[in-house]
């Protein structure tokens, strides 16, 4: 599977195999690397990494026309819903 995240600052690709341990390099993100498994739990789509910070990963999911995005990073959490433009 491929994950394309393309904005005017920066662009990162997150190119993984469902289900497979990977090294993810987040260098262009925020200089990080981590072990990383992305896979499906029913409908949404479940990243866990590992690596300097607990509890870090992130899940997609949709719901109607709004796409779900929830991060955590130890015990904070980020929630972010994006509205598909027709």
């Amino acid at each position: 599977m491929t994950i394309r995240t393309i904005t005017s600052l920066r662009n990162y690709i997150m190119d993984f195999d469902l289900g497979k341990e990977f090294e993810e390099d987040l260098g262009p993100v925020d200089g990080r690397k981590c072990q990383t498994v992305v896979s499906w739990e029913g409908d949404q789509l479940v990243c866990e990494q590992q690596g300097e910070k607990r509890n870090r990963g992130w899940r997609h999911w949709l719901e109607g026309d709004h796409l779900h995005l929830r991060m955590t990073a130890e015990d904070e959490v980020c929630v972010q819903i994006f509205q598909k433009v027709k």
